[in-house]
């Protein structure tokens, strides 16, 4: 059984490393290893904090013209690989491949975990979380990050925005739209989203600070979040 996880760089170090959550959750992992030995992980890794702190620096020291959405992108990217590499280093025997950083040329598991970062310009790593799931056949992808539900619109600045439980990716869709911007603040990826229909990927949003929820969700129960489906 293999369980895709997108972890949020937003958890993972929402300005420095949070140390805490790192060690609650690496715990849980390893218990539900040592309960069964068939499970396998696969976690893909935002860049947080750093990524946006550098990207911003490009935007504000480039100015304009010379700001390039590649040339961000790899900066957030690079990012995304200091933070799986962490990932993988604290999960110790349990990761024993490389960081991934190309989903498309990917060997098979090996160990029970398996830790990937980001690829290249044009998406987030939600993006590289579904094609993933796609390779090892996982028909669940869980999104870890910074919000408990996916609402109709950014509570933040719409006071009338309002939680949803289940959300077809035609009508999650169209609220996101289909264009990646670098930095770009959404529950999920427009080109994650398009695949993730396409496939017939369910994903399920919750907060990734709620490890309790987590682990109602890695058994089947009830939780706290939004499923993304159809």
């Amino acid at each position: 059984m293999v369980t895709v996880i997108s972890l949020g760089g937003s958890i993972v170090a929402p300005n420095n490393v949070d140390i805490d959550f790192l060690k609650n959750f690496v715990s849980l992992i390893r218990s539900f290893i040592e309960e069964d030995n068939s499970r396998r992980f696969i976690f893909v890794v935002g860049g947080g904090g750093p990524a946006r702190s550098y990207q911003n620096a490009y935007r504000e020291i480039s100015q304009g013209d010379n700001f390039k959405n590649d040339e961000a992108d790899w900066i957030g990217i690079m990012a995304t690989r200091l933070n799986a590499q962490l990932i993988k280093a604290v999960m110790g025997e349990w990761c024993v491949q490389d960081v991934v950083t190309n989903p498309g040329e990917v060997d098979p598991l090996t160990g029970h975990v398996l830790v990937a970062a980001g690829w290249k310009p044009g998406f987030s790593t939600d993006y590289d979380a579904v094609l993933l799931a796609e390779r090892f056949g996982a028909n669940l992808l869980i999104n870890l990050s910074n919000i408990e539900k996916v609402y109709t619109a950014d509570p933040k600045v719409d006071p009338k925005a309002v939680p949803i439980d289940k959300i077809t990716w035609t009508d999650f869709r169209a609220m996101v739209g289909d264009e990646w911007v670098p930095g770009k603040n959404v529950p999920f990826d427009p080109v994650a989203s398009r695949h993730a229909q396409k496939i017939g990927l369910k994903v399920i949003s919750a907060a990734g600070k709620n490890l309790e929820n987590l682990r109602n969700i890695l058994n089947d129960k009830d939780f706290i979040g939004t499923m993304i489906y159809g």
